[in-house]
This record gives C-alpha cells, sequence and structure tokens, in this order.
C-alpha cells in the first residue's frame, strides 16, 4: 500500500545499515499525525532500527528522514527534541534519581545559559507527571518503583519534553500483562483529541504482540526483511494471508469479543493424543510425537 499523506514525520527511500549489513530497504512511511502507529513484524525485521532512524539516532545509509518536510540530518539537535519525543527499549535511570528529578530532565532541550527553569518548564514537568499518573511517586527513587511505575515515569519525561511527536520503542518488554495494558492505555490517551478538541498526540510505537498492536493501533505497519510488507487500519492489515507471510504461522483471525478489533488466532491448536485401548499404554504419558505444538504470535 502506498503511504498516507499529510504527516509532519515521513521516511522517504531509506535505507538503513549496520556496517556492511543493510537492514531496511527503501522504505516509504508517512506517520499520520494525531495518531497511534504501531510497527510489527519478526525479530531483526528492522521494527526498532526503523524506529531509531526517524528519531535520528541512526544516519541512514541512503534516502532520507523528514520533519516538516526538511531532512532531520540539516535539522539542530535541540530543535529536533522540541519537535520528537524518542523512549528506547531500556533507558537507564541514573542511580538514586527521584521520579520528579528524572521527569524534569525532559526540559532540557527547552533550557539554555539565559533561560533556565522558568514556570512553563514547572507547569509541562507538573502535567505530565499527572497525565501519567506519577504524581504520589514524585519524591520516591526510580529504582524502587515496579516495571509499570518506571515506564510510567519515562513516558512522563517524554511527556514533559512537550514534543507534539512520541517514538516508543517496544515500551511493554519485561512487563507482566496489567503493566502491559496500563502502558498501553496511557498510550491511547495521549492520541486521544481533548475535550476541547484538540489534536492528541503522534505516537509511534514498536510491539511484539501482534493482538495487542491491533487493539491499540489507528495504523499498523508489518514490516519483514527490511521492507512495509502491508500498512493500514489493523482490520484491514491483520489477515491469515499477512499472518502467514510476516510471521509464517497459520492463523484463524476473529473479532476481539471486547473491542471487535482481530485478534490472532493460532492455528492447529495442540490436542492431546487418543489413549490406546491396550493396557500397556500409559495415558499420563507425553503426547505423541505427530501432534502439532502450539503457535506463538510475536
Amino acid at each position: 500500500m502506498s503511504p498516507t499523506t499529510g504527516g509532519r514525520l515521513a521516511a522517504r527511500s531509506l535505507t538503513l545499515a549496520y556496517e556492511d549489513r543493510t537492514v531496511v530497504h527503501e522504505l516509504d512511511l508517512t506517520v499520520p499525525d494525531g495518531q497511534v502507529t504501531v510497527i510489527v513484524g519478526p525479530n531483526a525485521c528492522g521494527k526498532s532500527t526503523t524506529l531509531r532512524a526517524l528519531g535520528r539516532l541512526l544516519r541512514p545509509r541512503g534516502g532520507a528522514v523528514l520533519l516538516d518536510g526538511t531532512e532531520l540530518a540539516r535539522i539542530p539537535t535541540k530543535q529536533i527534541a522540541r519537535s520528537i519525543g524518542l523512549l528506547p527499549q531500556t533507558p537507564v535511570a541514573p542511580e538514586a534519581i527521584t521520579v520528579s528529578d528524572l521527569v524534569a530532565r525532559g526540559r532540557q532541550p527547552h533550557q539554555s545559559w539565559w533561560q533556565q527553569w522558568s514556570d512553563e518548564d514547572e507547569r509541562a514537568v507538573t502535567d505530565a507527571m499527572s497525565r501519567t499518573d506519577v504524581t504520589a511517586l514524585a519524591d520516591r527513587s526510580v529504582d524502587e518503583l515496579s516495571g509499570g511505575q518506571r515506564q510510567r515515569v519515562w513516558i512522563a519525561m517524554a511527556l514533559a519534553q512537550d514534543t507534539d511527536l512520541l517514538l516508543l520503542d517496544e515500551p511493554t518488554t519485561y512487563l507482566d500483562i496489567a503493566h502491559q495494558v496500563e502502558v498501553l492505555d496511557l498510550v491511547r490517551q495521549l492520541a486521544s483529541p481533548a475535550a476541547d478538541g484538540t489534536r492528541g498526540r503522534t505516537v509511534v510505537t514498536v510491539l511484539h504482540d501482534l493482538n495487542q498492536a491491533a487493539r491499540y493501533a489507528d495504523r499498523l505497519v508489518a514490516m519483514k526483511e527490511g521492507r512495509i510488507v502491508a500498512e493500514g487500519a489493523p482490520g484491514d492489515v491483520v489477515t491469515a494471508e499477512l499472518v502467514r507471510e510476516v510471521f509464517g504461522l497459520e492463523a484463524v483471525i476473529v473479532p476481539d469479543p471486547v473491542t471487535g478489533s482481530p485478534l490472532v488466532v493460532p492455528g492447529a491448536p495442540w490436542t492431546p493424543s487418543t489413549p490406546s485401548a491396550s493396557p500397556s499404554t500409559s495415558v499420563s504419558g507425553p503426547a505423541s510425537a505427530s501432534a502439532p505444538t502450539p503457535g506463538k504470535v510475536l
């Protein structure tokens, strides 16, 4: 499918490589404003590499990433930091730093030698902590927090940066299911329009769980071997054919009973072998070697 139009952030013929190994091949992508775009695909398909390039952490081997029509390479770093917030997969907090101090670091792009901490900075930090529900944790050390709480604090720091675009690399990694839902609910809220109709944030995130991606995304981008295989609304992208092509998995697609979004059910479910009538057969032994094993949606 062709990329959508109208987004501030875009990639054009983007080729990315690590030394002599090309990871992403001539990728074209436009990120829709005010929506949640989720990049999915198997391991090592170029998802996180693409996200890093969108945040100018990786220099393109070919093509370009554009912000408002200008190549990122031509834009000063501080100016980019005022437009794009990037939360890497495994951020590391300074030892013993408090929640409020870490969130305040999101204001660094707005600081200068002639303008230090201002009322605007204070408002941005207060609002970010309120939106992520971490105000009560302000004086606690980040080291003491649960996984879900830490993720909320990191997202608060990115929000305090006050950027219209937010890039999140696998924000649910290492979290239990409750914390995963907590973080993804927050992402969904960030992109939702305000009560006065103001457009929400533009979010691009990488997720491994295809069902979570389909539930929370406005737009899905499916990648395989460094190329976009399909992109569009989850209901258009998540098909049995797509799951087979991208993940090598036979699956049945059914409506999510809660949201109506596509739900991937791995095909050929495991069933126990039928015990033999012979007395010598142990019914508690291992299943037959011919029994299929369950698939796994990544």
